[in-house]
């Protein structure tokens, strides 16, 4: 298993839910973190939670729908010359349940693609020819493993996107140690998945997290974080491997 204590790890949507198990789960492996959310405040007690656990953090705000705010993210980011080696492209959104799925609206394709589709691409592309050039990184990007629900065709065509991104993109980084991997956390009781979910937020980790730690035969995968709920994190990397 990589060691990655003093390593930095970018979260985006790293506020609550998926994105905050996995920055307590970094942290607690000693990486430094840079944690988004869309305003300074979503992170406020997260970052004291993890600055006690001894590591750095720094926190960072947009609304990564907005094609400004992002650029100016990723501006503000590469202006503290980190060497940023894991990208967790977490944040998402979920569209509105049309029960006539017909009438899914435009708006809805819009808002989806921009967060869910586009913003995670291009985050990515940002930092893969860095990591590249410094020949170690690690992408993660959280998908879905929705289907059969064309009420919510929006969000399920945005993930499939992203999906394809990652399958078309992730062979030309073979001969590298630069990873691009696919995260389903699974219907989790989060803000996004609701209430009546079965699985707690909690129990993405490891799953979530082991792509980062593994090493480079695992690339283009799709990781099914509840088919490693219970086992350790060193567990978790020996089975992704193999």
């Amino acid at each position: 298993m990589l060691d990655l204590s003093k390593k930095w790890v970018f979260i985006t949507g790293a506020a609550r839910g998926i994105g905050k198990q996995m920055a307590l789960a970094f942290a607690k492996q000693g990486a430094n973190l840079i944690l988004h959310s869309r305003s300074l405040e979503h992170t406020k007690a997260l970052e004291e939670e993890i600055k006690a656990k001894g590591v750095e953090v720094i926190s960072v705000a947009a609304e990564l729908g907005n094609d400004k705010e992002r650029k100016k993210l990723l501006a503000e980011i590469d202006s503290k010359n980190l060497r940023i080696e894991v990208v967790c492209n977490n944040a998402g959104l979920q569209t509105p349940y049309r029960e006539n799925y017909w009438e899914v609206h435009e708006q809805d394709y819009l808002t989806s693609f921009q967060v869910n589709t586009i913003a995670p691409i291009l985050i990515s592309c940002h930092f893969l020819p860095k990591m590249l050039l410094a020949g170690f990184g690690r992408v993660i990007c959280t998908t879905s493993g929705i289907s059969g629900e064309p009420e919510q065709m929006a969000y399920a065509a945005g993930k499939a996107a992203l999906d394809k991104f990652v399958k078309d993109t992730s062979p030309k980084l073979k001969a590298s140690n630069v990873t691009l991997n696919l995260l389903d956390p699974g219907w989790l009781r989060t803000d996004l998945g609701g209430p009546n979910a079965p699985n707690a937020v909690e129990s993405v980790i490891p799953g979530a997290i082991a792509a980062a730690f593994a090493n480079n035969s695992v690339n283009g995968k799709w990781i099914s974080a509840q088919d490693y709920v219970g086992l350790s994190l060193e567990a978790a990397v020996r089975k992704l491997e193999r």
